[in-house]
């Protein structure tokens, strides 16, 4: 995010091109959480679709409440020892004038909160794609309220907020490779270690069920990405939101070559799902890194991250943990390649004047950038897992045996995702007009 920087001669107005360009780069975002929704449905088996698309869409109700009545507040409020912000000011949004300008810049309060807004929805819903199939509803939503209140708020205001400590310190995170995806990604792998495998992991096929869908999941997060980088700036009169939108293009486009190329060499085949998972790592890496390297540096962060994330998402099998979308693979291991490749490939010429190894910098800014990604992954990875124990001890954050085989949508949401049987509607419908159904017939796997 950009950093406040006015000078006194300079005294910021209301600026209706920034404003209107802020608006339509949050619209752009809120689109990634739906995105993300098709991309992880589509990865998913039958049985479970609906409940990987209700995953995501519950972090829109759930956190957007809570920004509303205290998550801006926490995450840009007036610091405290940096690690907190509050301002009672804001809690519930009250006396928060309708021009009130975002300190040190031409757009409104408003519009900067709700802009965040979108982040702060967007990286709880990053999660799911570890937990697929096997997580109670309830459960998953009141770890989202927890998670955001202490986990996403808290490292939003370290790493963005005036006075947090990445902030002060001077890690470089143009758009959420530490707040966001190693966030995401460190939390994911925290939960997963607590609430165990699927069942069948290693041995059942768990193949994605829609590859077209997996695609344009993969192409609405591409398409909303713009906004989500670009708009971090919060405004378009320097052009380093417009070196933002290149470099994020190129990152992804060179991330999808990247994971192809190790794909065919390693596995024999170039695939659908490697090309969506590809250009998603080649997302996650630009996004800290963007505002800082040129479009040459954005084509190395791409095609570094798409052959290391396509090579880290063979891990789960490796050390037993089931991360069922690889979660962890892209986005913890894709957020971290990006946030440390700015400490070698920063030009001084873009967002700042910071330069990394290979523009004469040295090595000051890779040991910043290692500060902030350690810091919150550490601090994710521990505080998710505490609240997955919590909550497992306590309500139980798994499906029964029964219900994870049989499928947790007909389980959770007395639905299903395709109806074949022709008369249209859910599950919960064709209930009531069609005779029951033999009780073997819900043990089958699809």
């Amino acid at each position: 995010m950009a950093p406040a920087i006015t000078l006194a001669a300079d005294t910021p107005t209301l600026s209706a091109a920034n404003t209107g360009f802020m608006l339509i780069c949050s619209a752009l975002v809120m689109l990634m959480t739906p995105g993300l929704a098709f991309f992880y449905g589509g990865m998913v088996r039958v049985k479970s679709t609906l409940n990987m698309l209700m995953m995501s869409f519950i972090s829109l109700g759930i956190v957007t409440v809570l920004w509303v009545l205290y998550g801006f507040s926490m995450a840009f409020g007036t610091d405290s020892g940096s690690l907190i912000g509050w301002n009672s000011d804001w809690v519930g949004l009250s006396n928060i004038g309708l021009t009130e300008l975002w300190d040190g810049y031409t757009i409104p309060v408003f519009v900067f909160l709700v802009f965040q807004l979108m982040f702060a929805v967007l990286t709880p819903a990053l999660i799911s794609g570890a937990l697929a199939d096997r997580v109670k509803f309830t459960a998953w939503a009141l770890f989202i309220a927890l998670w955001v209140t202490v986990v996403y708020f808290p490292v939003a205001h370290w790493v963005w907020g005036s006075g947090g400590w990445a902030f002060e310190l001077g890690v470089i995170d143009f758009a959420g490779g530490t707040a966001v995806h190693i966030n995401a990604g460190a939390a994911a792998l925290g939960v997963i270690l607590v609430i165990g495998k699927r069942i069948g992991f290693k041995k059942d096929p768990m193949r994605p069920h829609s590859l077209p869908l997996v695609m344009l999941g993969a192409a609405l997060l591409w398409f909303g990405w713009f906004g989500f980088n670009a708009g971090s700036w919060l405004g378009n009169d320097d052009g380093v939101g417009a070196l933002m939108f290149v470099n994020t293009q190129v990152a992804t486009g060179a991330a999808v070559l990247g994971w192809l190329a190790y794909e065919k060499i390693r596995h024999g085949a170039f695939t659908t799902l490697g090309a969506a998972s590809g250009a998603v790592s080649g997302l996650v890496a630009i996004t800290p890194a963007g505002g800082a390297v040129s479009p040459l540096g954005a084509i190395a962060v791409g095609a570094i991250a798409g052959v290391l994330c396509a090579m880290a998402v063979g891990l789960k099998y490796r050390f037993g943990y089931d991360d069922s979308l690889d979660v962890v693979g892209v986005h913890l291991v894709g957020g971290v390649i990006g946030s440390l490749l700015i400490g070698f490939f920063a030009t001084g010429k873009g967002q700042s004047d910071v330069a990394g190894l290979f523009y004469g910098g040295g090595l000051d800014q890779f040991w910043k950038q290692c500060a902030g990604v350690f810091g919150v992954l550490a601090y994710s990875l521990v505080v998710s897992a505490v609240l997955a124990f919590l909550l497992d001890k306590t309500i139980g954050m798994r499906v029964s045996e029964d219900d994870e085989v049989a499928g947790i949508d007909q389980a959770e949401h007395a639905e299903t995702a395709y109806d074949f049987s022709g008369a249209g509607g859910g599950a919960a419908r064709t209930a009531a007009t069609a005779p029951a159904a033999p009780a073997e017939s819900k043990k089958v796997d699809a």
